[in-house]
């Protein structure tokens, strides 16, 4: 019950300084504009039968994109293009004892628009609740939370332990690193799209917002970057020999950071010529989105590639070193073994690659909230498996604690002087299991 009421009071915090996912402003909003115009005009239309009961001339007419009020027969009545169609212009019409006339001139020419390519009326996805974008949201950022705080202090502890300090290590703090950039700008990405709606008032969009949305697109490609990096460097040790380490360091910084620049420059290019609306949220031209997809696609199909051919290694390795071992003992080692190298390589985004654009409401609201939560909580799952579960880095904590501990308890027991890891070496992580089955075989 306890447990009950923290959660809820949790919940109620989150509710009350995470801002709720704002939609466009209602007077910027062309499909709204358009609806309330249709209903103002109904009424008008409405109030004018119970006043005019009766009378000569041309009733208040609805044509779909303006609302032309009573008129005289004979009158021209003059009204600028519909305030949704954003441009200016001067349509009339007629009063004739026939009714309204035809508009002059039409609309295509007055207003530069046809109401069938200026009008997109929102379709199913965008007629979830807000609600459910509100609770997404809150979902993903206890995720990227719980990882930002547990990856910072994952890098800390791999930066202060000098004796951890190798080719492999250097590799999981760049990765943790691409994980809190990736988290921290999106929480920045959200704070700027999300703003007041004075900020954001119609088609002004101050330039801020669309580096906050390069810089996080940014960092979800480097984040890729350094999973490919990671599965590249376990792959490498396995079945390859390997060159000079450093140098080899060199050229994965270049491949995690320098990439992913190239990439997010062209995307940029491509925005700013092609399609310069809005925070460059918008997809219109699905060409340019793909400048974004298509390294992610390949990344993750390539890791897929390393992950199929590791665990395939993985099985044959298992069943050299034991041959006359209990299969469920092999079996444990390999669910271990498949359970780090999910979590390092992203194999999991695998499953949200291909997935369709057309489904329904429901599919695409469990699929969405699926995906982000494990993204949002992949950064933590790698801290916990590859820094806090790390049998180097609990070595190195004991060994600290060890020396901070006052000098009187090591006098007192002589056997904290001759613990067995001292004599024994630093414990192996699943890494170097692999590497050490690679060599025996």
């Amino acid at each position: 019950m306890r447990l009950w009421t923290l959660s809820r009071a949790a919940v109620a915090v989150l509710l009350t300084f995470c801002p709720r996912v704002k939609a466009i402003p209602s007077d910027c909003d062309p499909e709204i504009q358009w609806l309330k115009e249709e209903d103002n005009c109904y009424s008008i239309i409405h109030q004018d039968n119970l006043t005019h009961t009766g009378s000569t001339g041309c009733s208040v007419l609805w044509d779909h994109l303006n609302c032309w009020p009573h008129a005289q027969v004979g009158e021209t009545v003059s009204q600028p293009c519909p305030t949704f169609l954003k441009v200016k212009g001067d349509v009339m019409r007629n009063c004739t004892e026939a009714g309204w006339s035809e508009p002059f001139p039409p609309y295509e020419l007055a207003c530069g628009y046809t109401l069938n390519n200026t009008l997109h009326f929102p379709p199913d996805i965008m007629l979830m609740s807000p609600e459910y974008f509100m609770w997404v949201r809150i979902m993903y950022s206890m995720g990227y939370s719980i990882s930002l705080i547990s990856l910072i202090i994952a890098l800390t502890l791999l930066y202060m332990f000098r004796k951890l300090h190798c080719t492999r290590n250097y590799i999981h703090m760049q990765l943790f690193l691409s994980f809190i950039l990736r988290a921290a700008f999106i929480f920045i990405r959200d704070a700027v799209l999300h703003n007041s709606q004075d900020y954001y008032h119609c088609d002004s969009h101050p330039p801020g917002c669309k580096v906050a949305l390069l810089l996080s697109n940014y960092c979800i490609l480097a984040n890729y970057s350094w999973l490919l990096v990671e599965g590249h460097y376990l792959h490498s040790l396995i079945h390859l020999s390997l060159y000079s380490q450093r140098k080899r360091l060199h050229w994965y910084i270049s491949l995690g950071w320098g990439t992913p620049m190239l990439i997010i420059i062209v995307w940029s290019v491509a925005k700013y010529l092609q399609e310069n609306e809005g925070c460059w949220e918008t997809r219109g031209n699905s060409w340019i989105w793909w400048i974004l997809r298509v390294p992610v696609f390949l990344v993750i199909i390539v890791n897929l590639v390393f992950f199929m051919r590791i665990i395939r290694t993985l099985v044959r390795k298992m069943r050299a070193l034991d041959m006359i071992g209990n299969e469920f003992k092999q079996h444990r080692k390999l669910a271990k073994s498949t359970l780090l190298l999910v979590s390092l390589f992203g194999v999991q985004y695998a499953l949200f690659t291909f997935f369709p654009d057309e489904v329904s409401i429901l599919t695409f609201q469990i699929w969405n909230a699926i995906e982000l939560a494990m993204a949002s909580t992949q950064g933590f799952i790698v801290a916990l498996l590859y820094c806090f579960l790390n049998g180097e880095v609990q070595h190195e904590i004991k060994r600290r604690w060890r020396r901070w501990q006052p000098k009187k308890r090591f006098h007192g027991d002589p056997r904290m002087h001759n613990g067995s890891l001292s004599h024994s070496g630093l414990p192996l992580t699943q890494i170097s299991l692999l590497a050490r089955a690679n060599n025996m075989s």
